[in-house]
């Protein structure tokens, strides 16, 4: 009787990391250092670990961890993605999540199985990605437009205090296009997310006031 393996397929994460600069969203690419698709440009991402990993988020936040220096503050599932022609080392399942990080926080530190990172336009990347990773990019910013066009603040691209004036331009860039200044702050005024603080900062025209996010924010 011949006796035939059951292979089980390979269950990774993937992870794009968001962040605001250079009034473009941007996000963090890596540049792997070991095959499969040395050289390339891809997301940061890993293998499932069962007797590290608790959950496929705390197998994202690890394998991110060892990679670059960033504590991430949110963690989110987008979609997941499987099939036997993905990846060359066989039949594999990616779980793909994304992150916001505030631009004051993104002195990444290159660690592990990477030669080198970059900070990508999200839109417009020039890099042909790795495995399905531009469909990866794909799906995770319409996510993120999507839960900001339904009206969820994205604060934690923000740093911890900012304006009004900041919020719009981080949400203008996020949607893609502008937004009306007097119906944006109208909206705001029945956020319970946004705290006002009594503290200021020189703004074009006059002193701009500063808020934070509430402790009950969740994104």
């Amino acid at each position: 009787m011949v006796m035939t393996r059951e292979l089980f397929p390979l269950v990774g994460v993937d992870i794009a990391l968001f962040c605001v600069g250079d009034e473009s969203l941007r996000v963090m690419l890596v540049r792997r250092a070991q095959a499969p698709h040395a050289k390339r440009w891809a997301l940061p991402g890993g293998i499932l670990k069962p007797h590290l990993d608790s959950s496929l988020e705390s197998a994202a936040r690890r394998v991110l961890a060892e990679k670059v220096s960033i504590e991430l503050p949110l963690v989110e599932e987008v979609r997941t993605f499987s099939g036997p022609d993905r990846d060359p080392r066989g039949w594999s399942v990616s779980v793909l999540f994304y992150a916001l990080l505030p631009l004051d926080k993104t002195s990444a530190v290159v660690k592990s199985k990477i030669e080198a990172l970059e900070w990508a336009d999200a839109l417009s990347t020039d890099h042909k990605l790795a495995f399905d990773h531009s469909e990866h990019l794909s799906c995770a910013v319409q996510k993120l437009r999507a839960k900001v066009a339904a009206d969820v603040l994205p604060l934690h691209l923000l740093p911890e205090k900012f304006t009004l004036r900041q919020l719009q331009r981080v949400t203008e860039i996020i949607l893609g296009h502008p937004l009306d200044k007097s119906s944006f702050r109208r909206r705001l005024k029945e956020s319970r997310d946004l705290v006002e603080l009594d503290e200021y900062v020189r703004g074009p025209q006059r002193p701009a006031q500063l808020f934070r996010a509430s402790e009950s924010f969740s994104f």
